[in-house]
């Protein structure tokens, strides 16, 4: 389902020690290189699989292993009771809220997941939405696609609020609805022609919580900040290449979203706090 179109050379590079790099983004290029250290054998699907959370980083210290795939896949071949995905309301909306610094969450507006799909849980004066997305959100060939402890916190800021979010809702309102994935793939690609509003110039995301869950080995991962952009403008941000801290997030990739979503990794949560190293 998703394809790299650039080299990961730089991701199998061994950086030096934190201390001979200046400036935020050669850390933040640092800690993400630290943690995907790459053997030649690993495929590009694995190495976005790690990015994501979906496969643990250490998996790939040894070489992808089809059997683990399956494993993983093994604990979660199907959507769990419909509870399991559900949060206490007032956690939920504490955890949208850490996906952003405060000086920009605090006044967001916060959608949490009710039986029904997303509902207004506390309302905005800046723009930006900040909500928890399950793991229905990642490829959807991911092992843990039906993980149900997964909670991706997550700030849009206007422009991807208007034009971005509407994904997220769009795939829970099908994932409640009980449809398989084959017929949620189908009904995404004809939203995005007909329904999904014009992707805006400038959408971004914030994912920076501590208080993640991105995969049962992973955990929260590392703050990143994400950014959307039409199919056509992948080659205009130079992500891959050696030495950028760009990375293309193949989340969407026309598959069947149309938007490519390019990542860079950062060096603090938003409580302000170092990210491990």
């Amino acid at each position: 389902m998703l394809q790299f179109d650039a080299p990961l050379e730089r991701l199998g590079a061994r950086p030096p020690p934190f201390g001979t790099q200046t400036g935020t983004g050669a850390l933040a290029g640092g800690i993400l290189r630290r943690q995907l250290q790459l053997e030649p054998s690993v495929d590009r699907k694995t190495a976005w699989y790690a990015v994501r959370g979906i496969v643990a980083p250490a998996l790939l210290l040894g070489g992808w292993r089809p059997a683990l795939a399956q494993d993983s896949k093994g604990l979660y071949p199907s959507m769990a009771p419909l509870g399991q995905y559900l949060m206490d309301r007032a956690t939920e909306i504490a955890m949208a809220r850490s996906a952003a610094p405060t000086s920009i969450s605090a006044a967001a507006e916060v959608w949490v997941l009710g039986p029904h799909g997303y509902e207004t849980a506390a309302h905005g004066t800046n723009g930006f939405v900040c909500v928890v997305e399950r793991g229905w959100m990642s490829p959807f060939d991911a092992p843990q696609f039906w993980n149900p402890k997964l909670r991706g916190p997550i700030c849009f800021n206007p422009p991807a609020a208007r034009t971005v979010l509407p994904l997220t809702f769009k795939r829970t309102a099908l994932v409640l609805a009980g449809l398989s994935k084959g017929q949620m793939i189908d009904s995404i690609r004809a939203f995005g022609k007909n329904g999904l509003p014009a992707l805006e110039p400038g959408g971004m995301s914030y994912m920076m919580s501590s208080q993640a869950y991105l995969d049962d080995s992973a955990g929260h991962w590392i703050p990143h900040l994400m950014f959307y952009v039409p199919l056509a403008e992948a080659q205009a941000w130079g992500a891959d290449l050696p030495g950028s801290p760009v990375m293309l997030n193949p989340q969407f990739q026309g598959a069947p979203e149309p938007i490519r979503v390019f990542m860079v990794p950062l060096f603090r949560w938003s409580d302000g706090t170092v990210a491990a190293q």
